[in-house]
């Protein structure tokens, strides 16, 4: 578990580390350098989840050995989806990182959603959903890896 009392925020008590892959995870289907060795040291404090629509049909083979679990989204409403996983989970126990539109909800229900902002972008309606922006995958993991910067960032 990852727990932290931020003051004004209140206590964050999460379980769970759901993640979008492609623009968050990985750029154009690959894995980005420095996430599967944050995402090993991050798996005895979280329960990692990615959820996707798998653009570029790489997610199995990338992510092959890491400790998580990878659900696939067909096609259809995905922001619903993606807030219903996480709703299933107990919103208030996830942590959640992404990027597109079709994060928005997820991070919105989150204890914390943070949105990533690296070569794709990021959704403004999906910034505005976040409670904080990062500019890395690598930098928004070692925010949980390096809570008190949390605490510094989401404070009142």
């Amino acid at each position: 578990m990852f727990t932290l009392d931020i003051p004004g925020f209140g206590p964050v008590r999460a379980k769970h580390l759901v993640l979008d892959y492609n623009g968050t995870l990985a750029e154009d289907g690959r894995l980005v350098e420095g996430v599967a060795q944050r995402l090993h040291q991050l798996a005895d404090r979280l329960s990692i989840h990615v959820i996707t629509a798998d653009t570029f049909g790489s997610v199995q083979e990338a992510l092959m050995g890491l400790p998580l679990g990878i659900a696939t989204l067909g096609p259809g409403n995905q922001e619903a989806a993606k807030r219903a996983f996480v709703e299933d989970l107990g919103a208030e126990h996830v942590i959640a990182m992404g990027n597109g539109r079709n994060d928005a909800a997820m991070l919105k229900a989150a204890r914390i959603g943070m949105s990533i902002l690296m070569k794709e972008g990021s959704c403004a309606q999906t910034l505005m959903q976040a409670d904080l922006v990062s500019r890395h995958i690598c930098e928004a993991l070692d925010l949980l890896l390096h809570p008190l910067r949390l605490v510094a960032t989401l404070r009142h």
